[in-house]
């Protein structure tokens, strides 16, 4: 093995690549491969550093792209902002609160090399000081008011819940009249359910009839009285320490810092995506910090034996990593925190063929992600076939912490607490409306402190609209609101998991049979015919579906629930329309089910515990969460 050392500078990683295709091309790379080793220091990106075919290594030599040990290397996709000075402006001082006018420091983002801001939507200029993300002016600074009422004019009742699709809507108290005059007010909100929200812009506000208008095209699904929203990018609302707005037209950047400035980084997002690899196999990325970019940090596509290895990922707009297409990439032992949208996305094998993609995401700590876009924005989402989400530790979020579709995964030993703090039915691991996507294995992980929005409700494993096929096996569940849920589906097996003070730990309906009986011929049997589920590869993987449409197909059958252990709450959620198709057998439901630990840092049960007359197996918990 042979090193590159690269010292910072604004050129230095372009420089690498090129020594290192000159030497690729020349063949000379050693047995055991070539190592790119990164000094300390920051390496300011304005665009993506790319690596493709050219870049890749082989098996037995690959090309690693590292750290120098016990020193700290950023890859920086914003600016660094000098230059602050007080507001003097009168007209800019009299749309401040009187309690902040002193506070404000403004700075011209022009002067600092910075002349694209983005949009208020997403994916726009973010502010960070001393590390940690800036709020953008808003009201109220924190939590939502409420819809006191709707204008109307297109009613929508979705099974007796009604609201309006008209974007017109009442509010309390007279604070929106301060907003008349601001250049470009936005708001954000749960318009319709509690689980989709939407960034629009405000198109008018009458203070008299207390009535706020977006500009169409309106939310999908419509607006109902008591949802909840904020407005923002608002000048006038900056009135909080650590809030800041941009002047989009003047390139003026306003803003309350939350301590003195002086020796404290101050930054903006820029750049957009910060490194590639294009095709490029055999690569290793070690020890690398993401930050200050405004889109997806690191994305891979169609490369063979990628790892990326013990870095850090922060302060992001977007995803820390997408996976796309190849085989074998590995997301180990990283932090990811604090990006704007989810963590790890990955995406391969051959859903024709049911060939894996071998991707993994491993002995992660993925924590408050999801912060600008906040739905749908998982730690992880796995779509495909074949991919492990094992040993992470997942916490904070405002959605879901696991999302899969397709076939044959593995989700196993994370450690999953506190997600879904802003949304009501939700999943922590949610999948759905597929009966194709089969084979999924859900075991040993621990799930806790998962109540919703509110503490209104929400759900562990969430097998939502007739997913079938998947096993729920040896997990731990502790103050889950609904720890476990079949949404209509089949073939599921719901085994050995162990719950305390869950309502319900477990739910089954027939809703194919009722209310969501139009996916039937629709959604689900259209997905059905994409997949040949005649082929040998198929027939013998899931031979159920071979039948699934002459076999009462909106019927919940083949699940089983058995060997299951309760305490506290609710165990049997199956509701009447589902409770023939059901194998509902050896669940110990009881008071005292014999633990000998306390939740949620240990479930262990005694060795006189009545579960153990029932089958039930040890579950291994002291391996659940990252290993290092």
């Amino acid at each position: 093995m042979s090193s590159l050392h690269v010292s910072p500078g604004p050129t230095a990683l372009v420089d690498a690549r090129d020594e290192v295709r000159r030497r690729l091309a020349a063949g000379d790379i050693p047995a055991g491969g070539l190592v790119i080793e990164l000094a300390g220091g920051d390496y300011p990106l304005r665009g993506a550093f790319d690596l493709d075919r050219q870049d890749a290594g082989t098996a037995a030599a690959p090309v690693t792209w590292r750290a120098r040990a016990g020193e700290s290397v950023r890859l920086l996709g914003g600016v660094v902002l000098h230059g602050f000075a007080a507001v003097t402006d009168a007209a800019i001082r009299a749309r401040l609160t009187p309690e902040a006018r002193d506070h404000i420091v403004q700075v011209d983002l022009r002067a600092c090399g910075v002349n694209h801001f983005g949009d208020p939507v997403a994916g726009g200029l973010e502010l960070f000081f001393g590390g940690a993300p800036m709020r953008l002016a808003r009201w109220p600074s924190e939590g939502f008011v409420t819809i006191t009422g709707l204008v109307g004019g297109d009613p929508v009742d979705v099974r007796g819940t009604r609201g309006d699709r008209t974007g017109k809507f009442h509010y309390d108290g007279d604070r929106p009249a301060r907003w008349v005059e601001e250049a470009d007010p936005w708001v954000h909100g749960y318009w319709f359910w509690d689980w989709s929200d939407q960034r629009q812009r405000v198109e008018s506000i009458d203070p008299a009839a207390r009535v706020i208008a977006v500009e169409p095209p309106y939310h999908n699904y419509g607006y109902r009285v008591g949802q909840w929203f904020y407005a923002y990018n608002l000048l006038c609302e900056l009135d909080q320490p650590g809030e800041f707005y941009v002047d989009r037209q003047a390139g003026m950047l306003y803003f309350w810092p939350p301590a003195p400035l002086d020796g404290i980084e101050v930054a903006v997002s820029v750049a957009d995506t910060l490194v590639t690899l294009d095709g490029a196999d055999h690569v290793r990325v070690e020890g690398l910090t993401f930050e200050y970019g405004r889109g997806t940090a690191l994305t891979v596509a169609d490369a063979i034996d990628v790892r990326i290895e013990s870095c850090h990922f922060r302060n992001l707009g977007g995803w820390a990593a997408r996976v796309a297409g190849g085989r074998q990439v590995t997301v180990a032992a990283c932090q990811i925190e604090a990006t704007g949208g989810g963590g790890v996305y990955l995406s391969g094998g051959d859903r024709l063929c049911l060939t894996p993609a071998g991707h993994v995401v491993e002995d992660c700590h993925i924590h408050h992600y999801g912060r600008v876009n906040r739905m749908y924005q998982p730690a992880v989402q796995i779509v495909g076939v074949g991919q492990r989400v094992s040993h992470n530790h997942i916490h904070d979020a405002p959605h879901m912490a696991l999302q899969f579709a397709g076939n044959d995964h593995i989700l196993e030993f994370n450690d999953v607490h506190h997600v879904c703090l802003e949304s009501n039915d939700a999943g922590a691991v949610y999948s759905g409306r597929d009966w194709t996507w089969r084979g999924t294995v859900i075991r040993y992980n621990k799930f806790w402190e998962i109540t919703g929005f509110e503490g209104r409700g929400c759900v562990g494993v969430y097998l939502d609209d007739m997913l079938c096929g998947t096993h729920v096996h040896g997990n731990l569940f502790w103050r889950v609101t609904r720890a476990t849920m079949i949404g209509g589906g089949r073939d599921c097996l719901f085994e050995n998991n162990l719950y305390v003070d869950c309502t319900p730990c477990v739910h089954l309906d027939a809703r194919a049979m009722n209310w969501a009986s139009y996916h039937v011929g629709t959604t689900m049997k259209d997905r059905l015919d994409e997949m040949p589920v005649h082929d040998p590869v198929w027939a013998q993987r899931y031979p159920e579906l071979l039948t699934i449409w002459t076999d009462e197909p909106a019927a919940p059958k083949g699940n089983i629930i058995r060997r299951n252990v309760c305490q506290g709450g609710d165990f049997d959620g199956v509701r009447d329309d589902a409770r023939a198709y059901v194998d509902l057998t050896d669940n110990l439901v009881a008071d005292d089910v014999g633990l000998a630990g306390t939740p949620p840092h240990s479930f262990t049960l005694r060795a006189d515990s009545a579960a153990w007359a029932l089958g039930f197996v040890a579950i291994p918990e002291e391996q659940i969460g990252p290993r290092r």
